[in-house]
């Protein structure tokens, strides 16, 4: 091999090889882009955010989110199988577990605050309404589909969600 075969490898070599850093520069800047945008919820590490959020729903005359105290329900399930124009069984299984919009997926569970769960169901992130939601609850947006349980259909609700403080 001669001298000016091996400078002319070696500047190839060192092109290809800035080439590659660029490409792999502009590939991370896509991937950590893609990672930035797949945040929390901020009600989800916001309690003043969530506790608002929540109220709300739970007075809000189209919303009404509850019971309050699942061992006590009260006229919770009667009235929203009044609403629903249902029985009160079929109430029951009308729940926020089961409901299309509540996340209970791997990278929810990484959101929330610890061990969330109990005798009655666990905690998971309501994106209707935008609080942590008992699986146990319902409200009168409920809708069949649910829950989220993969990372996948979680991003896709954030991504037609806009977070707000309001």
């Amino acid at each position: 091999m001669t001298e000016q075969n091996l400078t002319s490898d070696k500047r190839n070599m060192k092109k290809l090889m800035t080439e590659w850093r660029q490409f792999l520069q502009e590939e991370m800047k896509v991937v950590v882009g893609a990672v930035k945008d797949y945040i929390c919820p901020p009600a989800t590490q916001d309690l003043e955010l969530n506790t608002k959020n929540r109220d709300a729903a739970i007075k809000a005359d189209h919303i009404k989110y509850g019971p309050l105290n699942v061992d006590e329900p009260g006229d919770y399930w009667k009235d929203i199988a009044e609403y629903w124009d249902t029985t009160e069984e079929a109430a029951k299984k009308s729940n926020c577990g089961n409901c299309v919009a509540f996340d209970i997926s791997p990278r929810m569970k990484d959101c929330m605050p610890g061990e969330t769960s109990d005798d009655d169901g666990e905690l998971g992130y309501c994106w209707m309404h935008h609080f942590k939601c008992h699986s146990a609850r319902s409200c009168y947006t409920w809708a069949k589909g649910g829950p989220i349980d993969e990372d996948s259909v979680s991003y896709e609700w954030q991504d037609k969600n806009e977070f707000t403080k309001d």
